[in-house]
């Protein structure tokens, strides 16, 4: 493509109305996000009430994941439309969709009131929600960068990517407000509709700014011209084009994704789950790091339209893979020490015969868990406990040792429903009682954490999210042509966040489980990032001088 090197002009009433309102959607679209991943827990109670604890949660995350498995489909069905008729109408129609979503959440009865269609209708939500994502935010870069003058398109699409954290915040402020003003009791019963019911608001006023804008100028000049693409799927994918496409996928949004999303969502998880830190003051500190390090994007979106996006979203990546591990170590120490104090002087370790031991995930809900090296893990998983795993001759009965005292499992295979129950519970007090002996907390002591130090860590990570995310949008938008830009950018921004990134929790979930080691599921992460750093760096060229209008 051409270069230019006009000057940046500056930002108007027109571009502040064309920021704001394609900027509607991300809002929307992480104010679900982070609604639906906070609630995921009374979520799985709520319409998975026919399975086990354990299987409700994951199988809470994999329809939370379903959204995210079908953003691709979206991102081909509306990018085509978006490059057939126009970007304007194509996100009208997909914030429309998203929003109407969101809000029947609220109004779905639950498990126990209509069984079984109440986890279906619930997934195929989250269906119609993904496939209208896929379409959303492509168009609102696209339509953002195709407004911006040369030398500020890093600096003005930073602004769709800062309206995320507004999303999260909103979504922070509805659950904390409603937890704390009707009672845990009430909330967890009804209260938790109350946040997808509010959501109908931010869906009004959204098709309503979004109604009075007018088409991209770059999309009526190309229409005019009788330049618009014909087939954009086929020039996108399959034609020399199809191998940006995947480039811009391996070496950009990929790490870009799992960055954002262990830096953002997964903290949280490992607060809440792993630290056992109130849901309330992991909220707060969640918060208060967004807000230190929210103008992070707005500072490397511009920063990038200087020295260029591909070393800014890189550097992010780079950091993550050498900084992940020793950071969540060290919010170990600062939030939750007798954890880390227990685990070191007193190790858990499991000793089993590994073929009979299980993943503690039951895709069908039909799993009991009755193998003895089942049962351990699963009462550890339930307290989050880190433990190693230790092999046992075959066909061995499993134990499980606590600081050096053994205590022996059972096989619960032959045991009726009662009987088991009966023995679970036994076994069950009898490890509690030995974590508790061996100084292993119930939850994060209030007087122990390090708050400052909590946040000073989570803002860090938030920093790297504002490094990956914040110039990652100026960077897809002139990597391809106008004629096919929609479609182009879309489907790897989506596959990179939807499934990279929307499948870090469960998977990074399922690999603690498997190993007891709760640094485990970072390996994930850090791999993706390590993929995305080495082909970024070495086949992906720099774009802030290319000419967009081609």
């Amino acid at each position: 493509m051409a270069t230019t090197m006009q000057g940046a002009a500056p930002l108007t009433s027109n571009h502040v109305r064309v920021i704001g309102a394609s900027s509607l959607g991300t809002v929307f679209e992480w104010y679900d996000f982070y609604l639906y991943g906070s609630l995921a827990a009374i979520i799985g109670k709520q319409f998975f009430g026919g399975l086990n604890e354990t299987t409700q949660y994951l199988f809470a995350l994999l329809a939370f994941a379903a959204g995210f498995a079908v953003r691709p489909l979206g991102a081909l069905v509306f990018g085509r439309l978006g490059d057939l008729i126009g970007r304007k109408y194509t996100f009208l129609i997909t914030i429309v969709i998203m929003g109407a979503s969101t809000f029947l959440v609220g109004v779905l009865p639950s498990y126990a009131a209509i069984g079984i269609a109440a986890p279906v209708i619930l997934i195929v939500l989250r269906l119609l929600q993904g496939l209208a994502l896929g379409g959303e935010y492509g168009g609102a870069a696209t339509y953002v960068a195709e407004h911006a003058p040369h030398g500020r398109r890093g600096l003005y699409t930073s602004f769709i990517q800062t309206t995320a954290t507004l999303g999260l915040f909103l979504s922070l402020i509805v659950i904390w407000l409603c937890r704390n003003s009707i009672g845990k009791e009430a909330y967890e019963a009804w209260g938790w509709r109350i946040p997808f019911l509010v959501s109908f608001f931010l869906l009004l006023v959204s098709v309503w700014i979004r109604m009075q804008l007018h088409e991209s100028p770059l999309f009526q000049q190309m229409k005019a011209e009788g330049k618009t693409s014909k087939a954009p799927i086929t020039e996108s994918f399959f034609s020399a084009n199809g191998k940006i496409v995947l480039l811009a996928l391996l070496g950009a949004t990929a790490g870009q994704a799992v960055v954002w999303y262990g830096g953002q969502f997964y903290s949280l998880f490992f607060l809440t789950k792993t630290l056992n830190l109130e849901a309330d003051k992991a909220d707060i500190y969640i918060a208060i790091a967004l807000a230190l390090a929210t103008g992070g994007f707005v500072l490397f979106g511009w920063l990038s339209d200087k020295i260029g996006r591909k070393p800014i979203v890189l550097a992010g990546c780079l950091l993550a893979v050498l900084t992940y591990f020793p950071v969540f170590k060290a919010l170990t120490h600062a939030v939750n020490p007798a954890l880390e104090a227990a685990a070191a002087k007193a190790p858990v370790v499991v000793t089993a015969d590994p073929a009979r031991c299980a993943t503690q995930f039951d895709p069908v809900g039909k799993a009991t868990f009755k193998q003895s090296c089942d049962i351990i893990k699963s009462v550890l998983a339930k307290k989050g406990i880190p433990y190693s795993n230790a092999e046992a001759p075959a066909g061995s009965v499993a134990n499980v040792s606590i600081g050096g005292v053994a205590i022996p499992s059972f096989e619960g295979d032959a045991l009726d429903k009662k009987a088991f129950t009966d023995q679970s519970a036994a076994f069950s007090k009898q490890v509690f009682e030995a974590l508790k002996t061996a100084g292993y907390p119930d939850k994060a002591d209030p007087a122990a954490i390090n708050s400052p130090v909590a946040i000073l860590l989570l803002t860090y990570l938030v920093l790297l999210v504002t490094m990956v995310y914040g110039p990652i949008a100026a960077w897809l938008v002139e990597m391809f042509p106008t004629r096919i830009r929609y479609t182009s950018m879309s489907l790897p921004y989506h596959i990179g966040n939807g499934w990279f990134g929307g499948f870090l929790p469960f998977i990074s979930f399922a690999i603690v489980a498997a190993t007891g080691n709760i640094y485990s599921g970072l390996w994930y992460p850090v791999i993706i990032a390590g993929m995305t750093f080495v082909i970024g760096a070495l086949f992906l060229r720099e774009t802030k001088d290319v000419d967009i209008t081609k």
